[in-house]
């Protein structure tokens, strides 16, 4: 509010030197300590301000000096202070230093001490100053009044609920000035120079207690938060079958039950807890014999209850977010995934499948415990990066944080554009054993994951794996309503002691938000989960590798805010990457309540 002390000073002298300019009838007489000067108003400004006109006096006062009538006022002061328009030729003629003296030196009459508003404790309807500022107000519109529309005029002000009035008017009327928008009389110059000098020490002063507000305001909202916790809670029911020649499943209805507890300590952070139940298993993959079409949602398999997520989000800078995993950690949860909406982190707000969720590269690691980072260097680029260890949390030989399975991760994010985005992203990985801990979290085929019984068939032993991955994702914002989007991933995996084997997989998906009703959902996905395409070891390295296509669509209906509904169908051609295996369709009724 520094720029309210600034106003004060300036303009009080600009309006004062327009009014002396404007009327020769407000002079300041000087006196004796024993002298005062009552200033003679205008006859006009009394009649429009309800103020009596007094000739100039000589009044008793109890001592106190008055001011001195030595006020030099330039030409380009007061022709900046008139209206635009109103130039030096039309103000009042022999104003200058010599006429200021000889009015100081007319005589006067004595008259008794009158109240000035100065001494006033506060401003009541009637006094001239209340009248002035009321006319300036209803003429310039510089204060808006009560939120209820009212100006409450008829009511007593303090003496500083006056000069913030006042201050809101010198505001309003040096904008005037200096644009040229509105046409200021001499009048209201005349009636504003006189209120400055009456409440200079408030308007002074309403600065300075406006910062001290403003920093009691900026300490107040910087130390309220109190530590906040909310709950939030995602129940699917779901109704599914899987068909094909060589299928034999039954129709199933099944639940997942999600509560979360996300707590904040500052306002900027928040720990996620989360229970999870539920009797959904890992869908038909046992049926089926393979990873491929499981549900996102899938998990506990006779509603045990587990305490799944722990983590904590907060931010480093402005720039830098970090993000804590003590359990069930991922890197999804920290690095941009390219995918929204369908992405839902393993949630039933998403796509039905895993596959359609993320790129499966992003799946190393999962379930482990670390750290991830995430740095904006501005709106186009931002940086990703982590570090995750399966069983970090177990001490014996072989585990723990250092010295068992890892992943760590480094994604670039570029977005050239609001609607295109291009990332790059590269893991490396290492699993003391091969199987389900070398895995994409539940997706691909059984080779794909170099899973001990299919590597059994081959010959191969199961064998710690180190892997290097490279992934490619990409966002295009065709319209608000059409999105493409799409990845592809190679894994170079080494079977220690063995040999390497190649892994890709890939995925073009069409969403369209909002179809049909506001915070509705349409996809497409056609890709193939992760297979094997090349194995170097000793032994029977002939294996199939036919194309698993993977095609899904979908639809989220928006029933209401708590409550979708998303009917949708997956077809997987060539399961386990063999064409000879019959095609299998999965078919889903999902009811997601979220709350």
């Amino acid at each position: 509010m520094e720029r309210t002390g600034w106003n004060i000073r300036v303009i009080s002298r600009v309006i004062l030197g327009a009014t002396l300019a404007a009327t020769s009838t407000a002079i300041v007489h000087p006196i004796s300590k024993a002298k005062a000067t009552v200033v003679e108003t205008n006859p006009e400004l009394s009649e429009s301000q309800g103020i009596s006109a007094q000739s100039t006096t000589d009044v008793t006062t109890g001592g106190e000096n008055t001011q001195s009538s030595e006020n030099p006022i330039s030409d380009t002061l007061l022709s900046q202070s008139l209206p635009m328009g109103e130039n030096r030729a039309n103000t009042t003629p022999g104003v200058n230093r010599r006429n200021l003296r000889v009015f100081a030196n007319g005589k006067t009459k004595s008259l008794n001490q009158v109240t000035n508003v100065s001494q006033l404790r506060d401003v009541s309807p009637g006094d001239w100053a209340y009248e002035a500022l009321r006319s300036l107000v209803e003429r310039y519109g510089c204060i808006a009044g009560y939120p209820d529309g009212t100006f409450r005029g008829n009511r007593t002000t303090t003496r500083f609920e006056f000069a913030a009035g006042l201050n809101a008017c010198l505001n309003q009327i040096e904008r005037l000035i200096i644009d040229g928008s509105g046409d200021v009389s001499r009048e209201d110059l005349q009636a504003l120079g006189r209120l400055i000098q009456e409440f200079e020490a408030e308007l002074a002063t309403l600065g300075t207690r406006v910062d001290n507000l403003e920093d009691r305001v900026q300490f107040l909202e910087d130390n309220q938060f109190s530590t906040t916790t909310k709950l939030v809670g995602e129940i699917p029911f779901l109704l599914a079958d899987a068909f094909g020649d060589d299928v034999d499943v039954q129709t199933v209805f099944q639940e997942k039950i999600r509560l979360q507890f996300v707590t904040s300590f500052t306002g900027k952070d928040k720990l996620y807890t989360r229970l999870t139940t539920g009797n959904i298993g890992n869908s038909f993959a046992d049926e089926l014999g393979t990873n491929e079409g499981r549900f996102a949602f899938d998990g506990p398999g006779n509603n045990d209850v587990t305490m799944d997520r722990i983590h904590y989000v907060f931010p480093v800078n402005d720039n830098l977010q970090a993000t804590v995993m003590a359990n069930l950690g991922g890197h999804h949860f920290y690095a941009d995934t390219f995918n929204p909406g369908l992405e839902a982190g393993g949630g039933a707000n998403g796509a039905l499948s895993r596959f359609a969720e993320r790129n499966p590269i992003y799946r190393f690691g999962l379930g482990g415990q670390g750290l991830g980072l995430r740095y904006k260097f501005s709106n186009s680029l931002e940086f990703s990066g982590g570090y995750l260890a399966r069983g970090g949390n177990v001490p014996t030989d072989g585990s723990g944080l250092f010295n068992g399975n890892y992943s760590a991760m480094a994604q670039l994010v570029f977005a050239p554009f609001e609607s295109f985005k291009i990332g790059l992203t590269y893991l490396n990985g290492y699993d003391v054993e091969s199987g389900r801990r070398f895995a994409f979290g539940g997706t691909g085929t059984n080779l794909g994951n170099l899973a001990p019984t299919a590597l059994e068939q081959l010959g191969v032993e199961a064998t710690p794996v180190s892997s290097n991955s490279y992934g490619i994702e990409t966002l295009f914002k065709v319209s608000p309503s059409f999105n493409i989007r799409g990845w592809a991933g190679l894994t170079k995996a080494r079977l220690i002691g063995l040999g390497d084997a190649d892994i890709i997989n890939y995925s073009l998906i069409f969403a369209f938000p909002d179809l049909g009703k506001q915070g509705s959902l349409g996809a497409v996905v056609v890709g193939a989960e992760p297979y094997l395409v090349d194995l170097e070891v000793p032994g029977d390295d002939d294996f199939e590798e036919d194309v698993p296509f993977h095609v899904e669509a979908f639809y989220k209906y928006k029933l209401t805010d708590n409550i979708s509904i998303t009917p949708g169908v997956i077809w997987l051609a060539a399961p386990n990457q063999d064409e000879d295996n019959d095609d299998v369709f999965i078919g889903a009724l999902r009811t997601t309540f979220s709350f």
